[in-house]
């Protein structure tokens, strides 16, 4: 009984959400060439981030090598955007990384992909309230709270005005979502502001290259106590000097942070229904406006650091106060128009995903019922938009600024690691046509003659004699049981042969070598977070400490053979538009960087991701797995 039970709670876990086929009546329609989804893509990616992380990695995690920073994070989000593609070219469905999980691994990973979206979409709503505060602070010389305690409150603490200037924002931005809910022509007032940013951005990465120093990258100790900085040591405040002034860990730290610039190309898959050619285009345009924004973001990145020596970029700072520092006033308040277009940009977007995320679970049955009212009538959008205003101002406020990038990189890592893991997963699996329909039709009709059948003998039992029914019913039993016997032991007997390990005897791919593709690549995941949680420590591993030398290397003899295991199972060979390549290899490497990024987050943003973790935990375990939509 334990054991039926245990493969019941198992089977909920992993239950997967049908495709409806799109009616062809109400389908719309398609009118997105490549081109649209790349300026779709290349206008949501290329947002603040490139404006508000200089003050936040180069000063104080990265220093010049802020530029390796962005190398770095644009590989990892390279890597994670070949996963989407693949997945979108198998699932030419509009929907997220939520709808591609539940399609292809179940229901509890995809409920875990969707609490982690929601997530850092409320920080990425709290970076914005952030951002807007530094572009008044810009505006107004600096001066924003100043301005706002002489004001209002000339004799209140400086904790009220703060609070004062996160309202201001709240109500602001709130105006803003509500008046440009029903503009029709929403869609070309965000082309003209991509192009301004654009052409922003362009500027400085010119500007920066004709103004800017090279020994704005090798500077030393005596360029800091020049500037009146006396209080430098080695990694100390300032970093030790150079191009990498705080070191190997400081790229590590400012390129996990860096993810979060990279986070805007998802908006692409959310637009298949409307692609011209979805199979084709989705996964071309992902590439393309990945690879765009990440030429633009190594060019300011570049810019910046060779025209602002990084310790006078302060907390806070953000890209247009650079041309003050080399004293082209003008430019300055051109960049800075470019930066309230990347703002305004954002502003008009930002309530859709959380809402339609939060509307898709509550439909699909892992919320509660009530928010399937958030994207329905007139009223309930907009109490729901100033609910989640409101909550994301409280995050913006008492978790600050770097806690709320980390947030966002942490949940995107994590999602780009489930899509990686996806994709290792389904490239071994056998080929289903229909095979959900046909299951639910057979297991209905199986389930219908053994009733009829148990009918029956029931009634042939009370005609016979009891001695002959016993054995009847004995014989079937047995019989059942040694049927059962069989077919349980039969996979596993086969699985532990090292010829269906290394030399499968099927060109195709068949349920036992899916289901060894399936465990070694859960396996590899473990062994990955453990290499990397040993990795975190290198500089014990570069003192030669023979111990975890040991470690590593056995992690890394493990690794190898379970990829060599991946390596020989036969592939499946659906003809689809895109697919990885070098699999096994590039989804792991994209594993391996996510984990490895993650690491270096800080135990306090471990806590709070944590927290929330458990909290959807217990709403998935105490409500969600009870009310599932899919049987």
């Amino acid at each position: 009984m334990l054991c039926q039970a245990l493969r019941r709670f198992g089977k909920k876990l992993v239950r997967k959400h049908p495709l409806e086929l799109p009616v062809a009546e109400t389908a719309p329609a398609r009118s997105l060439s490549t081109l649209d989804l790349v300026v779709l893509g290349v206008g949501n990616t290329l947002g603040v981030s490139v404006y508000i992380l200089a003050g936040e990695v180069a000063r104080d995690q990265a220093g010049p090598s802020f530029v390796i920073c962005i190398l770095v994070a644009g590989l990892t989000s390279v890597l994670a955007g070949l996963c989407y593609g693949e997945i979108s070219a198998r699932v030419p469905h509009s929907g997220s990384a939520y709808l591609y999980s539940y399609v292809t691994v179940g229901e509890l990973w995809a409920f875990i992909t969707g609490w982690f979206l929601i997530l850092t979409t409320f920080a990425h709503i709290g970076i914005r309230i952030w951002a807007w505060t530094l572009f008044f602070d810009n505006l107004f010389g600096n001066k924003f709270s100043l301005t706002l305690q002489e004001t209002f409150l000339p004799q209140a603490p400086g904790i009220f005005v703060e609070i004062l200037g996160f309202i201001i924002m709240f109500l602001l931005l709130l105006i803003m979502e509500l008046l440009t809910r029903n503009i029709r022509q929403l869609s070309l007032v965000t082309k003209m502001l991509t192009l301004v940013k654009v052409l922003a951005l362009g500027f400085v990465i010119i500007s920066g290259f004709l103004k800017g120093d090279l020994h704005n990258w090798k500077l030393t100790e005596d360029d800091y106590i020049k500037a009146g900085l006396n209080d430098t040591s080695s990694l100390g405040l300032l970093g030790s000097g150079g191009f990498v002034p705080f070191g190997f860990q400081g790229i590590l730290r400012g390129s996990a942070t860096c993810i979060y610039a990279f986070t805007g190309f998802n908006i692409i898959v959310t637009r298949v229904e409307l692609a011209q050619n979805p199979k084709c285009s989705i996964p071309k345009s992902i590439m393309i406006s990945l690879f765009i924004c990440f030429l633009v973001y190594f060019g300011v990145s570049a810019a910046l650091t060779l025209m602002v020596p990084y310790y006078q970029l302060q907390p806070g700072s953000t890209l247009p106060e650079a041309f003050l520092h080399i004293g082209w006033a003008p430019a300055y308040h051109f960049v800075n128009f470019g930066f309230f277009c990347s703002l305004s940009t954002k502003v008009f977007g930002n309530m859709f995903p959380i809402r339609q995320q939060v509307y898709m679970m509550a439909k699909d049955g892992l919320l509660f019922p009530v928010l399937t009212r958030i994207q329905t009538g007139t009223y309930m959008p907009i109490l729901a938009t100033m609910i989640i205003f409101i909550v994301a101002t409280i995050m913006a406020f008492f978790l600050g600024f770097t806690d709320l990038l980390d947030l966002r990189s942490i949940g995107a890592l994590l999602v780009f690691t489930l899509l990686a893991f996806i994709v290792l997963i389904l490239r071994y699996q056998p080929e289903r046509k229909n095979g959900g329909k046909e299951a639910e039709v057979l297991g209905e009709n199986e389930g219908n003659e053994m009733q009829v059948q148990e009918e029956n003998e029931g009634n042939e039992a009370q005609v016979q004699e009891e001695n002959e029914g016993n054995e009847a019913q004995v014989q079937e039993e047995s019989e059942g049981n040694e049927a059962d016997v069989q077919e349980e032991n039969r996979p596993a007997a086969e699985s532990l042969t090292l010829q269906a390990l290394f030399f499968p005897g099927n060109p195709t791919p068949t349920a036992l070598s899916g289901w060894v593709v399936s465990v070694c690549s859960s396996l590899l995941v473990l062994l990955l977070t453990l290499l990397c949680l040993v990795l975190a420590r290198w500089p014990v591993l570069l003192s030669g400490d023979p111990v975890w030398i040991t470690v590593v290397v056995l992690l890394l003899v493990l690794i190898t053979g379970m990829t060599g295991v991946i390596w020989r199972q036969p592939q499946s060979s659906s003809p689809i538009h895109f697919k990885v390549p070098g699999l096994p290899l590039l989804p792991l490497l994209s594993i391996f960087l996510n984990i490895y990024l993650m690491m270096q987050m800080t135990a306090g943003t471990w806590a709070l991701f944590g927290s929330w973790v458990l909290v959807g935990f217990a709403i998935y375990f105490g409500y969600g797995i009870r009310h599932s939509q899919i049987p």
